[in-house]
């Protein structure tokens, strides 16, 4: 699908409007999957995490598609970019399909609403803790997520659900510490 993509792209700009109707049925997948490669780029990953927590609201709520506000939606961005995403990824993620495929069947609505909100939170992380190399982890379990959603493997999405958590516990962890140093600091000034 990626690659099918990729040969119908404009040549000079794509809008995100065009990139959800070339997708059809499998358009929050591949949506939250390009988004969660890009955020892996240094600097692009609060971007990239905000337009991510869009379609993941919409999968909480039951919506069949993603739908971007039009401002957002009509926004031409260069072809270039995606294209050399998509080309990095297609091979990647075409090994990938030959070990994800379809097993352990999840209910359609409610694994639609968890992946949505483990991405909503995971795409917190990306735009609250924007310190240089710490996109990446949060970035490539949305990734993991957004594959076992897209191939509807319940067997990777368990593992990637996990990887979530513990990729949760250690920020949770970090900014517990974080606001005990703070408080250590504020009470040696008074």
């Amino acid at each position: 699908m990626l690659q099918r993509l990729h040969d119908e792209m404009p040549t000079d700009r794509f809008t995100l409007g065009w990139l959800m109707r070339s997708l059809h049925k499998r358009s929050f997948g591949i949506i939250m999957l390009l988004l969660a490669l890009v955020a892996i780029a240094p600097g692009l990953s609060v971007v990239a995490g905000l337009l991510l927590m869009i379609p993941a609201f919409q999968m909480i709520e039951g919506k069949s598609a993603p739908v971007f506000p039009r401002r957002i939606a009509e926004r031409s961005f260069p072809a270039r970019r995606l294209a050399a995403v998509l080309q990095r990824s297609v091979p990647v993620l075409g090994y990938l399909e030959r070990v994800v495929h379809p097993r352990w069947h999840t209910p359609a609505a409610a694994t639609k609403r968890l992946v949505g909100a483990v991405v909503v939170i995971l795409s917190a992380t990306l735009v609250f803790i924007p310190i240089p190399l710490s996109n990446e982890v949060p970035a490539l379990v949305i990734a993991l997520i957004s594959l076992a959603y897209i191939e509807e493997d319940g067997v990777l999405l368990s593992i990637a659900l996990l990887a979530a958590v513990m990729v949760l516990a250690v920020a949770m962890a970090a900014a517990w510490e974080i606001l005990a140093g703070a408080k250590w600091l504020i009470d040696l000034r008074s």
